[in-house]
């Protein structure tokens, strides 16, 4: 899976193909609008539509729709209503099934030198409300948010910084936008790709309603101008584009949620001024209304084996299938079990900024992570819990990745308690209580606790199968979970030992793919979320990396992010991995997991096959859901 940009060339331009072509608009209304269009409340489609909308073409097995139908799928809590933001996948650029990365919401595209982005919007192009998307969005954000230093008090996203530099960033006219820099900015456009993606424009004929330069305090009450003191706060509130729970707030995807949240139940409409269109110019998407329903994770099962679902894959493991296949023909749908890509299913990560001094002193042994890899009976836990189905091994590359090898897999990663037993004598750890278990330094057995999310019974029954063989080698394990929020926060913070999450998003780079991931770029990378949040606050927060082989990655991922030669970028990637397969920084467990999508039968256009991923892939929003339609 080779991740490229897909060029077509037209004096210059880098453009959507359907964008090569006027649409051929239907006439026929979508049914959905035809009272509020008959009522004179809605213009017709044809006047809805951009001027050049984006046709998409039906993949293959995919055909042509019909309109209507409410999509029933399950969440585990209502911060979930964001996925109808991610699998709505409606983004300046977006990637395709091959990993290609092409206009959508744009226009056209032109990249000259890998540095300078000139966007091109859709003439007519509209929000969910019906006003004009221009470059006035963009500049909302760009000059009246990114840059304030009430409502980002870090300034822009690091991600824009390209040595230091911020993009220069212009608006010409109201249909362009332009981003550059005087060096190459290799993660920009997959930036603007991603399932939570760079998001460089705003509605601002909304957000500028809260907003203190905006707003004409001579017409305000006594009371509104005490409340103006609070105006930031506000803003914050209300600008969620990617978190989707302001109903208010217009969007481009093409459905938009009309539920406040907190809620247990969520219904996404269809937007009326969405911007995609099929071959035969109907407007996208067929159906009508998602109906997100808030259940417990470990009820999502049995709920989808009773048909309360048209498709489901969030609350599915590998170990339901059977289950959810034993219930196809009575509830009426169809098991697929699609491939997933992360570096890893299930890892551990050790902290690195741990707040305790012991406890970082430990985790900073390379020794130490080794040994604790080495005691892990990973065999028995892909043949106990996965049908022997998955791949063990670290938290690498899978093998469809031109950079995988054997080593990457196995490195530290292959059960030896001999070799672990020695290495945790060789740190000194030698003591023990009368249960065997060693003690630290300060006396103290040796007891990780390992904090999880509480979202997963599958990480619980992983732990306890450490747990026994961890307990051959003198190392004890107490699970602690808790809620997502709580969860990362004490992460964060530097409360946590060690947690449980999933591997790197992308197991499957190449050479153009970015390696923040794998360096300490960002603080929701686990083992390392101080050093990440001084990259992301720009050292007004976190902690400075003090680790050599961490800054090593650190400096090779600059080293990337400079260089224009794909062997070179190449060969920094294959540093990168051998440094984490050696340190391991994140211990990988098992790997390549397939996962179950429930499909109703009545639903059509979901792939028989595909891959299930968060970035790239936004989950199902690379397949186009808004190409998915019901029959009958």
């Amino acid at each position: 899976m080779r991740i490229a940009w897909r060029q077509i060339c037209l004096n210059g331009l880098w453009i959507a193909g359907a964008s090569l072509m006027m649409a051929n608009i239907a006439k026929a209304e979508v049914p959905f609008f035809k009272a509020s269009v008959s009522a004179g409340t809605m213009p017709p489609m044809e006047e809805r539509l951009p001027k050049t909308p984006l046709v998409v073409t039906p993949m293959e097995e995919q055909t042509i729709g019909e309109y209507g139908g409410d999509l029933r799928t399950l969440v585990g809590g209502p911060s979930d209503v964001k996925l109808m933001f991610v699998n709505g996948y409606a983004r300046l650029v977006g990637f395709t099934p091959e990993l290609e990365i092409e206009p959508d919401i744009l226009e056209a595209m032109e990249v000259e030198e890998g540095r300078v982005f000139t966007m091109t919007l859709r003439e007519g192009h509209k929000w969910s409300d019906g006003t004009p998307f221009t470059s006035e969005d963009f500049r909302y954000w760009w000059e009246d948010i990114a840059q304030n230093p009430k409502l980002s008090p870090a300034g822009p996203p690091a991600s824009l910084l390209i040595d230091g530099e911020l993009p220069k960033v212009e608006f010409p006219d109201e249909r362009t936008v332009i981003y550059s820099w005087s060096k190459p900015n290799p993660n920009f456009l997959s930036d603007l790709a991603g399932a939570a993606p760079l998001l460089i424009y705003r509605p601002a004929h909304y957000l500028k309603n809260h907003h203190e330069d905006h707003i004409d305090r001579s017409k305000l009450t006594p009371k509104q101008k005490i409340m103006l003191k609070s105006w930031a706060a506000q803003h914050n509130r209300l600008d969620n584009l990617y978190k989707f729970d302001n109903p208010d707030l217009p969007t481009l995807q093409p459905w938009r949620n009309t539920t406040a949240s907190p809620a247990t139940r969520f219904v996404g409409e269809r937007n009326p001024y969405f911007h995609r269109v099929d071959p035969e110019g109907r407007q996208l998407p067929y159906i009508d209304r998602l109906i997100f329903t808030v259940s417990e994770n470990r009820l999502i099962p049995a709920k989808a084996a009773s048909g309360d679902v048209d498709l489901q894959a969030r609350g599915l493991r590998l170990q339901d299938a059977t289950f959810l296949k034993e219930n196809e023909e009575r509830s009426h749908y169809e098991v697929r079990l699609w491939e997933t890509v992360r570096g890893s299913h299930f890892v551990l990560y050790p902290n690195l900024n741990s707040e305790d001094p012991v406890w970082r002193k430990l985790m900073r042994d390379v020794r130490f992570r080794r040994a604790l890899s080495l005691a892990i009976d990973r065999e028995e836990i892909n043949d106990i819990l996965f049908f022997g189905l998955a791949v063990e091994g670290n938290n690498a590359v899978q093998k469809i990745s031109p950079f995988y090898t054997e080593d990457l897999r196995t490195k530290w990663a292959t059960l030896d308690f001999d070799k672990s037993n020695a290495l945790l004598d060789e740190m000194g750890l030698t003591e023990r209580n009368k249960d065997g278990i060693r003690l630290m330094p300060n006396g103290e057995p040796l007891v990780i606790i390992v904090e999880t999310a509480g979202e997963e019974t599958e990480q619980s029954d992983i732990l306890e199968l450490i747990h026994e063989s961890w307990e051959k080698v003198g190392v004890e394990v107490f699970t602690k979970p808790s809620q997502r929020a709580v969860f990362r926060n004490r992460i964060f913070s530097g409360e946590t030992v060690m947690s449980v999450w999933s591997g790197y998003e992308n197991g499957v780079p190449n050479a153009q793919s970015s390696p923040a991931e794998r360096a300490p770029t960002t603080q929701t990378s686990y083992q390392w979320p101080k050093w990440g949040q001084y990259f992301e606050t720009k050292g007004k927060s976190g902690e400075p990396v003090d680790m050599p082989e961490a800054q090593r990655l650190f400096d090779l991922y600059e080293q990337w992010l400079a260089s224009i030669d794909d062997d070179e970028k190449a060969q920094i990637w294959r540093e990168i991995l051998d440094i984490h397969a050696e340190q391991q920084f994140t211990i990988g467990v098992i790997g390549a997991i397939l996962q179950p999508i429930v499909v109703a039968k009545t639903l059509r256009n979901v792939p028989k096959e595909g891959f299930y991923n968060w970035d790239p892939g936004a989950q199902f929003g690379m397949y186009h859901p808004d190409l998915f339609w019901f029959e009958n």
